[in-house]
């Protein structure tokens, strides 16, 4: 079954637990203090299995590359500095990333509800719910 299609912008409309999800990934006080002011923007390039995935925001940008179903290296370099071993695979109509690595259950969920993004992020015992919209593009 091929994935829904996630491609397009989107600008972040909420996001529930932010902190404590920052705090679980060891991030310090005074960037995290930032990153809750920042409503950061998304943009999904998809084609067929492959997807890149940019975070852009005025503290930090963050692009990630992958094929649903194949293992790679991810290095979280600008988020919380680590590596992970990462796995995307689809879901009834979910994209499902697991990030294996030194923190435990941490990974997230995408899924698409008319015209939002939703996205879980989990790290340990914490989860952030983020929700983005779509941006109609022009004619």
């Amino acid at each position: 079954m091929a994935p829904p299609d996630f491609s397009g912008t989107w600008n972040m409309v909420s996001n529930e637990n932010f902190d404590r999800y920052m705090q679980s990934l060891g991030i310090d006080l005074i960037t995290r203090n930032l990153a809750k002011l920042i409503k950061p923007q998304k943009i999904i390039e998809q084609s067929g299995d492959s997807f890149v995935i940019r975070t852009l925001s005025s503290l930090r940008n963050y692009r990630v590359q992958f094929t649903l179903g194949q293992e790679f290296d991810e290095d979280t370099k600008g988020l919380d500095n680590r590596k992970c071993k990462t796995l995307v695979t689809l879901d009834n109509g979910h994209l499902i990333c697991v990030q294996k690595g030194e923190k435990k259950n941490r990974g997230w969920k995408h899924w698409i509800n008319g015209d939002d993004l939703h996205l879980e992020l989990s790290c340990e015992d914490q989860v952030c719910k983020q929700v983005y919209r779509r941006v109609q593009e022009a004619c």
